[in-house]
């Protein structure tokens, strides 16, 4: 696992980690990640070039760690989530020791959903598209 992987792996430290992500991110270019729903497309994109690099699961883990970070992090900030430290039966289910809760008691784990994403490199795994269809999110109220 790769040092920044093996670095965080509680729920205190994702917000850390998905900041230092962007931060390397957009020192390499100017990608538009803003914790924005609409900069889930730009994280699609990356996973999508990725697989067409050639990167395989190994030489991925740093970079798909950090994407799910920023994933999980745009959950908190737009979708009213919270990072959580998973219990036993959640981090067997989930294969993780973090994942998000929704404000309807939801547990999600935006981790996963990179990886998955990585995996199959289908637009059903779209991270944009689970954001969209994501049940729990906070409801906006009129202003």
């Amino acid at each position: 696992m790769g040092k920044q992987a093996e670095r965080v792996t509680c729920a205190g430290g994702m917000r850390g980690q998905a900041a230092e992500f962007v931060t390397r991110v957009a020192a390499r270019g100017r990608l538009p990640l803003d914790y924005s729903v609409a900069s889930l497309r730009v994280v699609d994109f990356l996973i999508d070039g990725l697989r067409k690099g050639g990167a395989d699961q190994d030489r991925a883990r740093e970079p798909l760690a950090g994407l799910g970070a920023y994933v999980g992090e745009v959950l908190v900030r737009r979708a009213g989530a919270v990072w959580v430290d998973l219990d036993e039966v959640q981090r067997t289910y989930f294969g993780q020791e973090v994942g998000v809760r929704m404000p309807d008691g939801r547990v999600w784990n935006p981790l996963g959903k990179v990886r998955n994403r990585f995996a199959s490199g289908g637009p059903e795994d779209s991270l944009q598209t689970f954001y969209l269809t994501l049940h729990g999110r906070a409801r906006r109220t009129a202003a």
